[in-house]
C-alpha cells in the first residue's frame, strides 16, 4: 500500500464528519493519475492546500485538528505525517484554480472528501522549490501526461495569484525555462 493511502486512510479513522481536503504534491500525483511514477507511493507526507473560501471553517475545526495529532501520533513510528497544510495564497495556483479541481477518487473513505487541483496547477505547485529535480521530473510527468502545451502553461502563468516573496519569484524564475521546456509545441 502507498505511503499516502496509508496517511489518509488514518485521518479518515480519527475524523467524526464528512471533510473535504484538497492534495497536492506527491500524494496528488499518486492518487490523482492512474499512471503515477511508482516513486510517488513513497513519499512520507501529504500536503493540502486550504481554499481561501474553507480557511475560517478549517481554522474552527478543532476535531480535525485533534484528528491530524492523532495521525501524526500513530504514524511517527513509521515516519508518516500530514502537517503540510497551506492556504491557497501561499501556493504557487492560477487565479481560478478552484473551478478547475479534479475529484480523487481512491482511497474509498467514510470521512474524507479527496481532490486535487487541475494538471496545470499542479504543474504550477512544482515551482515553489524553483528547480528542485524531484518536483521537475513530476512536473515533466504531467505535463507529458496531459499534453500540456508552452501556450497553456503561459497562459497559466499569466493568471498565477501574484508572488509576494522575493525567495519565491526567484525560485519561480529558475523553474520556469526547465517547465516549459518539457511542453509541446
Amino acid at each position: 500500500m502507498d505511503n499516502a493511502t496509508i496517511i489518509l486512510q488514518s485521518l479518515d479513522s480519527h475524523l467524526d464528519h464528512e471533510l473535504s481536503l484538497v492534495l497536492y504534491g506527491r500524494a496528488a500525483l499518486n492518487l490523482g493519475f492512474d499512471n503515477a511514477p511508482p516513486e510517488t507511493a513513497h513519499s512520507k507526507d501529504v500536503d493540502c492546500i486550504i481554499p481561501l473560501s474553507s480557511l475560517e471553517d478549517m481554522r474552527r475545526d478543532l476535531q480535525f485538528w485533534d484528528a491530524q495529532e492523532a495521525t501524526n501520533d500513530q504514524l511517527r513510528p513509521r515516519g508518516l505525517y500530514i502537517t503540510h497544510l497551506f492556504r491557497a495564497d501561499e501556493v504557487f495556483l492560477r487565479a481560478s484554480w478552484e473551478k478547475d479541481i479534479v475529484p480523487i477518487l481512491r482511497p474509498r473513505l467514510k470521512w474524507l472528501r479527496l481532490s486535487r487541483p487541475s494538471t496545470l496547477d499542479l504543474v504550477l505547485s512544482k515551482m515553489m522549490r524553483g528547480d528542485d529535480p524531484q518536483d521537475m521530473a513530476d512536473a515533466k510527468f504531467m505535463i507529458e501526461h496531459d499534453k500540456i502545451t508552452r501556450e497553456q502553461l503561459e497562459d497559466a502563468f499569466a493568471v498565477m495569484n501574484p508572488v509576494e516573496l522575493v525567495e519565491l519569484r526567484d525560485a519561480f524564475a529558475k523553474a520556469r525555462p526547465i517547465v516549459t521546456g518539457f511542453a509541446t509545441d
